[in-house]
């Protein structure tokens, strides 16, 4: 197991948080431990495209996968990645919409 810096566990969480689909994922996973195929289906996208996420959140040590018997459960990690995304659905974001559009080709907004 790596230990990692603050900063490296943020640029896994930012990552992670890119992606809308991804994203979702993480929210659904927040409610409830799923199964692919069931997540696949709530959030409308195919089931090789969830896979892919989710082994991008396991790659970045958000998501275990537990099996169970010929099925595989995913959940949080880590019950504080709850939290944390509880507090950042609270967080109120002043949006500049004219300096996100300057540097939208830099990967701001």
């Amino acid at each position: 197991m790596e230990t990692l810096t603050h900063g490296q566990v943020l640029a896994r969480f930012g990552h992670a948080l890119s992606d809308s689909t991804r994203s979702r994922l993480l929210l659904a996973l927040r409610e409830a431990p799923g199964y692919p195929a069931e997540l696949a289906e709530a959030l409308g996208v195919s089931r090789q495209s969830l896979s892919n996420h989710l082994a991008c959140l396991r790659g970045c040590g958000l998501v275990v996968a537990l099996p169970e018997g010929r099925r595989t459960r995913y959940e949080l990690a880590d019950a504080s990645l709850a939290k944390a995304l509880a507090n950042l659905l609270e967080t109120v974001l002043a949006v500049d919409p004219q300096a996100c559009d300057a540097t939208a080709e830099q990967g701001c907004c």
